[in-house]
């Protein structure tokens, strides 16, 4: 497990998953979470995080105790990707969180560097990596880069068919050409 500098989202980030506490009755959070229809209008949730831009396609909302057949650690490591080994030192921390959670992913930045300030009704719980495959290197075959430039083929000659056909088409433009030019001169 790395460490995450969770406020800081850089411009080419990827994969990570921040939690946050929503600390305010439940009747209030479809107000502070919904995107308002306004261009001009803040967006509470926006504006709590701190965040410059947010796209509300890659943010998600739940109750914990929605979670109930899972739990929240379950649905962590299953639900969304996380190792594990990186959620087991949260494990008792994730336990003792009730109520509403926000999670915001990598890609509701849209790519844009910002360094956010979450501020009430949000408190941060943790920040989270995607588990990944390792990405393994291994040399290529080489037998595919052996060869010689004079190796390659003789360019075929058309076949008689093709031959014909190309005559066949020549013929017709001329005859079209004819006919064009006779009417022509019959206006």
């Amino acid at each position: 497990m790395s460490t995450i500098v969770s406020n800081t989202v850089s411009a080419t980030e990827r994969g990570l998953i921040r939690l946050y506490s929503i600390e305010m009755p439940a009747e209030e959070t479809p107000a502070f979470i919904d995107q308002p229809l306004e261009d001009d209008a803040v967006w509470p949730v926006m504006d709590a995080l701190g965040a410059r831009y947010l796209d509300s396609d890659f943010i998600e909302v739940f109750d914990v105790a929605s979670l109930e057949e899972i739990g929240f650690k379950g649905y962590l490591i299953l639900g969304n990707g996380v190792a594990e080994e990186d959620v087991a030192p949260y494990a008792e921390l994730l336990d003792q969180v009730t109520g509403t959670v926000l999670m915001v992913v990598s890609s509701a930045f849209g790519g844009f560097e910002q360094e956010l300030s979450p501020k009430r009704p949000l408190r941060h719980i943790a920040t989270f990596k995607e588990a990944s495959a390792p990405v393994q290197f291994e040399q290529l075959p080489r037998e595919s880069a052996k060869g010689v430039v004079g190796d390659t083929p003789m360019k075929k000659k058309p076949s008689d068919a093709a031959m014909s056909g190309r005559i066949a088409t020549l013929a017709l433009l001329v005859m079209f050409l004819l006919v064009a030019l006779m009417i022509w001169v019959a206006r």
